[in-house]
């Protein structure tokens, strides 16, 4: 039989098995017979360079011909049997299908009822960035070299001097070597520390700090900014107590302790069993840290806080783990959208 014969015959063979199948399925496997890299149809066009110079154009055209004519009939067919295929239609009568909506994270919220809270009584927002130097976020702030209040965080060191923050106060100097008192100013952020994670304490954490500069400020003045705002955030009936302290850039510094939400002061394992927790800490700005940014301590006086987030938001919500903020659960997370 000569190659032309046997195109002839792939042909009329290959239009049989298309006429007889009876599925999407069969049709392909008869084109990928016929058709595919491997099959007959190929391997004719891949000898036509060994016949003889005179057979070559015939029977390569041929071949070639023969091969479009059944790609196309090949697809018809297949068109068919997709026209009769089932198709899923729509009952406009059924409900439809619910899709959850994005919503801001417990901790967006709370942040912004913190700054929301100190903005009305007066206090404007001011950022700065995450990796900050040793000089914003110790030094300027009153903390000596080698001093051991430097061990009081522990910190994640980058590159020589930079580091990532461990708390927003660098902020305060930023503001204050660029702003002349009256100042009031409020630093929401994230903050870095190299801690073990526990129910009651992460790496990561956020933080508002505050402060207030102007002549004749007093420790009057920080309690009263302080408790009007725990009432504000907590609810009136919050019991609460101021209890001295030590922080290199405040002096005199102090803690505030408000009677554990999860435990009504009975003790628990996220107050350690005292019956208080520790919400923040103040003072009065060190006239050292006023001197460091070009104030005058004798002329001006500031108050100063920083409060954390995840653990007033686990006390006003009832959450007994800091963990659950980190670990994208949305069983969790839904349930304050």
């Amino acid at each position: 039989m000569t190659l032309l014969e046997e195109v002839a015959r792939l042909e009329q063979e290959a239009r049989e098995r298309i006429s007889k199948a009876d599925s999407l399925a069969s049709l392909k496997e008869a084109r990928i017979y016929y058709l595919g890299r491997k099959g007959p149809l190929t391997a004719i066009l891949k000898s036509v360079k060994d016949l003889p110079v005179d057979q070559r154009r015939q029977v390569g055209a041929e071949a070639n011909k023969c091969r479009v004519q059944l790609e196309a009939e090949f697809t018809e067919a297949e068109k068919k049997f997709s026209d009769t295929a089932p198709r899923q239609l729509i009952d406009p009568t059924l409900p439809g299908t619910a899709k959850r909506l994005g919503a801001r994270h417990l901790i967006t919220q709370v942040l912004d009822e913190m700054c929301a809270i100190f903005h009305g009584m007066g206090f404007e927002i001011a950022g700065g960035p995450d990796i900050e130097t040793d000089y914003y976020n110790f030094t300027a702030l009153n903390f000596p070299p080698d001093h051991p209040a430097r061990d009081m965080q522990d910190t994640f060191f980058v590159e020589g001097d930079r580091l990532l923050r461990t708390h927003t106060t660098p902020v305060q100097v930023r503001v204050l070597e660029k702003q002349k008192p009256p100042i009031k100013i409020i630093t929401p952020g994230k903050c870095f520390r190299n801690e073990a994670i526990s129910s009651r304490a992460h790496v990561a954490f956020h933080q508002v700090d505050g402060f207030l500069i102007d002549e004749g400020v007093t420790m009057a003045d920080l309690k009263g900014v302080l408790v009007a705002f725990c009432k504000a955030f907590f609810g009136e009936g919050l019991k609460l107590k101021f209890r001295p302290s030590f922080f290199p850039f405040t002096e005199p510094s102090a803690e505030v302790d408000i009677q554990c939400f999860l435990c009504s002061g009975a003790g628990c394992q996220v107050c350690k069993q005292s019956g208080w927790l520790e919400i923040l800490g103040c003072g009065m700005i060190h006239p050292n840290v006023l001197a460091n940014t070009g104030h005058d301590p004798e002329k001006y006086t500031g108050l100063a806080w920083g409060i954390g987030v995840e653990r007033p938001a686990m006390l006003k919500y009832r959450i007994n783990d800091i963990r659950l903020f980190f670990n994208n659960d949305l069983r969790f997370l839904r349930q304050f959208i």
